[in-house]
């Protein structure tokens, strides 16, 4: 079994992030069809020897950019009952809810869902993560009332976030990533009926 040296790492791990840091400041200026290796080496300062190590074309690093920004996307969501059997909804603090920390973040990047065309369906990707997450949480709780329709409900509270999140973005994120935790809190106690449920934590597939 072959290990890289810590100081390798670090160069990789610092030439990808250059890469894709690279990827998005370009997004903010043309279409990804637009964009050619040699105009993201460039802009990381960086030579194509390099990209091509990391990655085999210019989809691969944005799939890598979607990767990362999912990832923490799932984690900041299940941030509030990760280390609980069941949690209760009415209880939600807002010093738990960590899905705007997840965006202030990755600000830059989610930028490109409301002022350019870059990210045509990143809204659609978001959304449907969110349903997904939603939606497992739901099939695991016992006291939602067998009227509701579970695809309709996680598709709802999916978009109520993501509303929540662009109108961010459009007020040039006026308000603190605290303060839009207290107000999605203040929302879902306002909505809630004492929800109680178990949450489902595992392999999250989409």
């Amino acid at each position: 079994m072959t290990t890289t040296s810590p100081a390798l790492d670090r160069r990789i791990s610092k030439s990808q992030a250059a890469l894709k840091d690279a990827m998005i400041h370009l997004l903010h200026e043309k279409e990804f069809k637009d964009i050619s290796v040699t105009d993201i080496v460039q802009q990381a300062n960086l030579n194509r020897g390099t990209f091509y190590r990391h990655y085999q074309y210019k989809e691969e690093l944005f799939e890598a950019i979607l990767e990362d920004v999912t990832a923490d996307l799932i984690s900041s969501y299940r941030e509030p009952y990760l280390s609980s059997e069941t949690f209760d909804v009415g209880k939600l603090t807002s010093s738990g809810v960590k899905i705007f920390d997840h965006v202030a973040r990755y600000a830059y990047f989610y930028t490109l869902i409301a002022n350019t065309g870059a990210l045509a369906g990143f809204q659609h990707h978001i959304c449907h993560v969110l349903k997904i997450l939603a939606l497992q949480d739901m099939l695991h709780t016992p006291t939602v009332t067998g009227k509701l329709n579970h695809e309709l409900q996680a598709s709802y509270q999916a978009y109520a976030i993501l509303g929540m999140i662009i109108e961010w973005i459009n007020n040039g994120f006026k308000y603190s990533s605290a303060y839009m935790a207290e107000q999605l809190v203040a929302i879902i106690h306002f909505n809630s009926a004492d929800v109680i449920f178990t949450p489902h934590i595992s392999e999250f597939k989409f």
